[in-house]
């Protein structure tokens, strides 16, 4: 249950102004369709974050422990100072829309979350966690909190949301989570 409420709210945090979210509000701008536009992102985010977590549940069996507490420890601290770099997007980034509004989002999503913080993120926890299946449905659910309202409501909430703020508070669980790791905290509570 950790993995899952961690992973669902670093994502959530994180996502907050991040240019997925970004994307969200232009993909909803552009095709005015949000429930196809909603199905696209979470089957993107499913995908995406599956391999993700594929990936660090690999990288936490090839390093073993002690090598992936400094990983990890470390990984989660440059997530903190990454978090805090603001995001933007080319418009040039939405794929064309011969492909439909559903299918559109799908790629553009995929694509956009490569390399991209949550996904990293993603990395990280499902190295973290033993049950690669909760960090998924977390930081699927973190993705989904963030960008659904975005699809939605984006005009309307876009300017009253303090990005900063939110961006310190994700930054400020990255590094709680950083530290905890790298001095062994928190081994019973789960992180």
């Amino acid at each position: 249950m950790d993995a899952f409420l961690v992973s669902t709210g670093i994502v959530a945090l994180a996502e907050i102004g991040d240019k997925t979210q970004l994307l969200a509000f232009l993909l909803a701008a552009r095709f005015r369709r949000p429930l196809p536009i909603v199905f696209g992102i979470f089957a993107a985010t499913i995908a995406n974050h599956a391999f993700a977590a594929a990936v660090g549940a690999l990288v936490s069996k090839l390093l073993g422990p002690e090598v992936m507490r400094w990983v990890l420890g470390l990984a989660f601290i440059g997530m903190a100072a990454w978090i805090m770099v603001p995001d933007d997007i080319d418009e040039n980034e939405a794929t064309p829309a011969r492909f439909g509004v559903f299918l559109t989002t799908v790629l553009a999503f995929f694509l956009a979350e490569m390399g991209d913080k949550t996904q990293v993120a993603t990395v990280a926890l499902a190295a973290r966690y033993p049950s690669a299946v909760a960090v998924v449905a977390g930081t699927t659910l973190g993705m989904m909190l963030a960008n659904v309202p975005a699809v939605y409501f984006g005009d309307r909430i876009a300017g009253r949301v303090p990005l900063k703020l939110v961006h310190g508070i994700a930054a400020l669980i990255f590094v709680v989570l950083g530290l905890a790791t790298l001095f062994g905290l928190g081994q019973n509570l789960g992180f």
